[in-house]
């Protein structure tokens, strides 16, 4: 976990934690002690690594747990960990990061997506905890965003359809414009992408469809 922060952020700070071992967020002073010093008002938390692709039997215990660390534990403890200061603010902001995933299962990514529900609900639960207080709390759902998710966790490339997916995904400058405008909205939800957008709107409509659209394209990447 990185623990460098930078001493001019003084008005808004914004905080990607990453946390990749639940114990080190339940400890974490050093982070606590700074956001007063530099006066938080805004914590973002947006680490997020996909599982290989295989069906649940498949996956070992180990890495069912690593995906839940990253992706679940370690945006709850740091939550947990600001959430006093943040109360204390004349206003501040959580913003945490879901997933298309966290509201349409994706084959092949049942765990990560169980991750991403989880910190959907969360979020809502929390955002609906902290009616009448001074923070407010915002869940994006990304879609394709050009951030090589599949190298950052580790995970390799079946390189099916890669090229053409690439092209059409988000740029990472243009997905954060679109969190910032939700942020100012004070938006309980932010859908990234069009694709992200469609989807939900599919899976409101009719989510059996919506399932097996899904299953139909992404079927491909898993082992036979």
């Amino acid at each position: 976990m990185a623990a460098s922060i930078p001493a001019d952020l003084t008005a808004l700070t914004l905080l990607a934690m990453v946390i990749f071992n639940p114990s080190a967020a339940r400890s974490s002073l050093f982070f606590r002690d700074h956001a007063l010093e530099l006066r938080e008002r805004l914590l973002s938390s947006r680490a997020g690594i996909i599982q290989p692709f295989t069906r649940l039997n498949n996956l070992d215990d180990s890495t069912i747990e690593r995906i839940f660390n990253v992706n679940f534990f370690g945006t709850l403890f740091m939550i947990k960990a600001f959430l006093p200061h943040l109360l204390q603010r004349p206003e501040a902001h959580i913003v945490n990061l879901s997933s298309m995933g966290g509201f349409l299962a994706v084959p092949g990514q049942t765990i990560y997506c169980a991750a991403k529900a989880a910190v959907k609900l969360m979020s809502e639960g929390l955002a609906s905890e902290l009616l009448g207080t001074s923070v407010h709390v915002t869940v994006v759902f990304p879609g394709a965003v050009a951030t090589n998710i599949r190298g950052n966790s580790g995970v390799q490339s079946s390189n099916k359809g890669e090229n053409s997916k690439a092209a059409r995904a988000l740029s990472p400058k243009r997905a954060a414009q679109i969190v910032v405008n939700g942020i100012e909205r004070n938006a309980r939800q932010v859908f990234v992408g069009k694709d992200a957008m469609r989807m939900d709107k599919l899976n409101r409509l009719s989510p059996g469809f919506a399932a097996r659209a899904i299953a139909k394209k992404m079927g491909a990447l898993l082992p036979a």
